[in-house]
């Protein structure tokens, strides 16, 4: 039922039907070990063989002896799948297609989680643990999921885990015999039950579900629960109103931009002339903590109807031309921002979309994204002149508070860098081309998308030391220089002009994924700059002469069109890893962030940690745990009964004898239970009260052992607690330390663990006769 929540993430969904037959099998197998019985540890290693037999059996049949029988070919196999299955995870965007390598991934996850939580509740008779790694399969997909998870999976896992602890409650009750028995069902029926009790179960889980699905909504702080009709859209309603968070795009298009084949994106049918200008801008990132640039958290409101306002900053003196632009996006792409040419002014589209006024974007409202869907958009040519970019006034103080703040964490050589740059210029915008210069031209900077920049508030200090980045670098020093030097800056996020196709279409591929600075010049607004070497095309505005001379200038590179368009499939599209370090390949795909990119760890790498973290935090308190459980058991709620009195007893001198000797007084085994008794309150040094209670306990032992019908005697899991609490009166703190930490009495294991290896041996011994072959000699 919780793997259910795991559906939206992959399509089609037949692998929940191969996950529930395995599980099933996994489950019978347990389920025969137990009433067999066979020791809890064989159960689970029963379990572990035939699931390991079942995986091969569905996913490496080839690989295995007679194709059943796993060896080292079908691990090598496996650990090739898994590593299939990652990259797939990264290629893909959700729903991802299912691969042999994400369908190994999620039947065998959920084969693990079936085997943790059988082993937990089932085996080990304890539901209540059994719902951490139901929890973890939730939070896997809850995860991974663009907009969340439905809040029926949620009911389903929730609703399975109270089943689990039902069935228990029930279990555990029964063994009280009649003291929660409900009334009789008729004259016939006098079957031991707890009704009352477990009925009363259901309903405070009920309820509790109830709470934790319908609660939130009356929370203004949790802004809505699972049953909330907004959903996790950027809004919080229809209409007007809401804010988009600052999470950062590049994130979310992770999974789509981080590939080794170039798949279209979009088809973009423009009436601008010359294509090689066509950027779509999704967002603009201006906010810069010193780590990573990302959009501010900005009000949203309903997407005007007509014409967008004027673009900030731009006058009516500068040229402009409006085009029209025509984008579909494949079924496949989906994501929160609205691929547009910058600045829009106007868009239509159908479905939940608002519109954030200051970056003149859109996002999706109500999990709306941008998957399968046609739109129009018209937007401005802006023109703007060298002169006209040199002669720009200062921009409004307030504008150029909020685009120019630099945090403290920035390295010093970042401004220092950019002041020896632009050294003698004598405006803004000359500041600004001389910063593009220095990264496209006689700055020695590469191109290079296999670089291992690194993360953190030195990444642009290591990018400027040694000089090898792709987009996302390039764009962010210029950036955060240009800020250094008081010009207003920000980082827009998008695609570069995609590929002219024959029928008059532009393909946008994922490598045409990018990001350039934007600086802000007062009278013209937003401008586009380029500083990545050989990646889009340079503004012509940043060109010496360019209003006189239509020629590209070679030192330059530029990705204008080709006179005839081509019938060809897209360069990038065979494009190999060694022709991308050559800078062989038309376009890129910004991986990620300088905080958040390729040099930080995998996912299974921080599994691993988290499992090591894990494994280190409870090996040590292991025998901890193990003491508390058994104690648990021995004093649980057995001995109602005359059938239950003697493993009862048992069990509760058991408890008596384990406790003393965690605190210093080791068990002698030749020793009556009286003189035992007499021994423990002596070297104990109990008080009065502790001294009846370990003697009521011994009196009920001679009991069980002596008299020919032992009476139930109440009480004794008081007295065991008592004792124990008086052994740890007397006590010294070490001792008490040691009794909780590491007690004395888990030895215990490692004696079971040596009698079960012993009688194993004594039972091989036994049968080795009868497995020689019979002499054929006669007497």
């Amino acid at each position: 039922m919780a793997a259910c929540a795991l559906l939206p993430l992959v399509d089609p969904a037949t692998w929940i039907v191969q996950s529930a037959f395995l599980l099933a099998v996994q489950s019978g197998v347990g389920a025969a070990a137990r009433r067999v019985p066979l020791a809890r540890p064989v159960t689970v290693a029963a379990q572990v063989l035939v699931t390991l037999v079942l995986l091969t059996l569905v996913f490496a049949r080839e690989h295995a002896l007679a194709g059943l029988i796993p060896g080292p070919d079908t691990f090598r196999f496996f650990a090739e799948l898994l590593e299939q299955g990652g990259e797939d995870v990264n290629r893909y965007s959700i729903p991802a297609p299912l691969s042999d390598g994400i369908r190994l991934m999620l039947v065998g996850g959920v084969l693990v989680i079936g085997l943790l939580v059988d082993t937990l509740a089932v085996t080990f008779r304890s539901a209540a643990p059994a719902g951490l790694p139901l929890l973890a399969l939730y939070s896997v997909a809850a995860g991974l999921s663009d907009n969340g998870i439905d809040w029926l999976w949620f009911l389903l896992a929730a609703a399975g885990y109270l089943m689990l602890l039902l069935a228990e409650g029930r279990d555990r009750l029964s063994q009280w015999g009649r003291v929660f028995a409900g009334p009789g069902r008729g004259p016939r029926d006098d079957r031991p039950g707890a009704v009352a009790p477990v009925r009363t179960g259901r309903r405070i889980g009920v309820l509790a579900l109830g709470i934790a699905l319908v609660a939130p909504l009356g929370l203004p702080a949790m802004n809505g629960g699972l049953l909330d009709p907004a959903g996790s859209g950027a809004g919080s309603g229809v209409g007007g109103g809401g804010t988009i968070s600052a999470v950062n795009p590049l994130v979310s298009l992770r999974d789509s931009l981080n590939v080794d084949e170039d798949r279209q994106v979009m088809s973009v049918r423009s009436e601008l002339a010359d294509v090689s200008d066509l950027y779509l801008r999704i967002v603009s990132l201006d906010d810069f903590d010193g780590t990573t640039w990302k959009p501010s958290k900005r009000s949203i409101t309903t997407v005007p109807d007509g014409t967008f306002p004027t673009p900030p900053g731009l006058g009516p003196d500068i040229g402009r031309t409006e085009v029209g632009t025509t984008i579909s996006t494949a079924d496949w792409y989906g994501q929160d921002w609205l691929p547009m040419p910058y600045p829009p002014s106007g868009v239509s589209i159908r479905g939940n979309w608002r519109y954030e006024p200051v970056g003149m974007t859109l996002v999706g409202d109500h999990g709306q994204n941008t998957r399968g869907v046609t739109y129009e958009v018209r937007s401005l040519h802006v023109q703007p002149t060298a002169e006209q970019l040199a002669d720009a006034p200062a921009p409004p103080p307030a504008l150029e508070r909020e685009y120019t703040e630099l945090p403290d964490s920035l390295p010093a050589v970042v401004s220092r860098t950019a002041r020896e740059v632009t050294a003698g210029a004598d405006s803004a915008y000359d500041r600004a081309v001389r910063l593009q210069e220095y990264f496209t031209l006689n700055g020695g900077f590469e191109y290079d998308t296999e670089v291992d920049v690194g993360s953190g508030s030195q990444a642009i200090a290591r990018f400027l030391r040694d000089r090898q980045g792709f987009c996302v670098h390039f764009s962010f020093a210029m950036a955060s220089m240009a800020r250094s030097l008081g010009i207003p800056a920000r980082v827009a996020v998008g695609f570069a002009p995609g590929t002219p196709q024959a029928d008059g279409t532009v393909a946008v591929g994922l490598r045409d994924a990018h990001a350039w600075p934007e600086l802000y010049f007062e009278g013209v607004g937003w401008t586009r700059f380029e500083p990545t070497p050989t990646r889009g095309s340079t503004p012509p505005y940043t060109v010496p002469d360019a209003a006189d001379s239509t020629a590209p200038d070679p030192a330059r590179p530029s990705q204008a069109a080709p006179d005839e368009p081509s019938t060809a499939p897209s360069e990038s599209e065979s494009c190999t890893a060694e022709r991308r370090k050559l800078d062989g390949c038309g376009s890129e795909s910004p991986q990620a962030a300088l905080p958040t990119g390729g040099d930080g760890p995998k996912w299974y790498a921080l599994l691993m940690w988290a499992l090591a973290g894990l494994a280190v935090l409870v090996l040590p308190l292991s025998p901890m745990l193990w003491r508390q459980r058994t104690r648990a058991v021995r004093l649980g709620g057995h001995g109602r009964s005359e059938a239950d009195t003697a493993p009862h007893v048992l069990a509760v001198w058991d408890e008596l004898t384990d406790s003393a000797w965690d605190y210093g007084i080791a068990p002698d085994e030749s020793l009556t239970p009286r003189a035992a008794a007499a021994r423990i309150v002596r070297l104990g040094r109990l008080d009065e009260s502790g001294a009846r209670s370990v003697h009521r306990v011994a009196d009920a032992v001679e009991q069980v052992l002596y008299a020919p019908r032992p009476r139930p005697a109440a009480g004794l899991t008081d007295d065991v607690r008592r004792v124990v609490s008086g052994l740890r009166a007397t006590a010294g703190r070490w001792t008490r330390l040691r009794a909780v930490v590491a007690p004395r009495s888990v030895v215990r294991v490692v004696w079971a663990v040596s009698a079960w290896w012993s009688g194993v041996r004594g039972r091989l011994v036994a049968m080795r006769p009868a497995w020689r072959r019979p002499s054929r000699q006669q007497g």
